[in-house]
């Protein structure tokens, strides 16, 4: 494989074995044998020595495994080394705390967070109350939400995109929900918490992209009271007002998006509620 010149010189010297085509080699091979083999076996050395010359500075030709090269010491001491935190990954090893190293907190940090939670009627006993998105209740939707607390997958989304831009336990180790406490309260002291830890850590809102899944309840409205001729009621705005409130920024840092989920699985037959929220918080 590594020197393919290699078949047809071959194939040359064994043609010249047997010149005159007797099938058979002679014990005194004619001078044409000799000249071709002797041809190949150079040819043949050169190639070797091209495909594998060794690296400047000496050293043993390349190892394979498999039928890739397996690189040298030598040729490894030559890259760019790699960061003590790469090798010990690539080690299995967690590499100490160093707190000297990591004293600075970055000036951005970003964070994800995700929620869903189930729609079930009203009169479900495991309802605790109406559907909440984004502080906003959905009092004229005939389901309620499926939850421990008030079930607020907007906010809940956005207190797990902060932690996790901080790299701190998720919402539900910060509040259980086997934790009577919690029980149906409102998501927005979850969101209190999450701006105390962001502010304690001398951050701020960069900016806050929500996106809602629901196939309900719907965030554009036609026949609200306040909607307009041809302009329906936006239902995402008061979440928009909602959210910088609570995290202490302007309404131009928050974004709020909604989509259905086209009729597919749980979301789409209107059996769950789901959010995704991308945060990006700056010092």
């Amino acid at each position: 494989p590594f020197c393919p010149e290699a078949g047809p010189i071959a194939l040359v010297v064994l043609i010249e074995l047997d010149p005159f085509g007797r099938g058979r080699v002679t014990s005194r091979p004619h001078p044409m044998t000799v000249a071709a083999f002797c041809v190949g076996a150079a040819v043949v050395a050169a190639t070797l020595r091209s495909h594998f010359q060794p690296t400047p500075g000496g050293g043993a030709l390349p190892s394979t495994k498999n039928g890739v090269v397996v690189p040298s010491a030598s040729s490894l001491r030559r890259r760019p080394p790699a960061s003590a935190l790469a090798v010990a990954a690539q080690s299995g090893m967690r590499r100490a705390y160093d707190p000297a190293e990591w004293a600075e907190e970055p000036p951005t940090r970003i964070g994800h967070g995700f929620d869903i939670h189930r729609l079930a009627p009203r009169d479900d006993p495991e309802v605790g109350g109406p559907v909440v998105i984004g502080g906003v209740v959905f009092d004229d939707f005939d389901l309620g939400i499926v939850a421990h607390s008030d079930g607020d997958v907007v906010y809940h989304s956005v207190v797990d995109a902060i932690f996790g831009a901080l790299t701190l336990p998720d919402i539900g180790q910060f509040f259980p929900d086997t934790d009577p406490r919690w029980k149906g309260a409102p998501s927005d002291v979850f969101m209190e918490e999450a701006w105390k830890q962001m502010d304690a850590r001398g951050y701020r809102i960069g900016n806050v992209d929500v996106t809602i899944i629901a196939q309900a309840p719907r965030m554009m409205v036609k026949d609200h009271p306040l909607a307009k001729p041809g302009k329906p009621f936006d239902r995402k705005l008061g979440m928009v007002d909602n959210i910088a409130g609570l995290l202490g920024c302007p309404t131009s840092r928050v974004n709020v998006k909604a989509r259905t989920h086209e009729k597919v699985d749980a979301v789409g037959e209107k059996r769950a509620v789901s959010c995704h929220v991308v945060v990006v918080l700056e010092r």
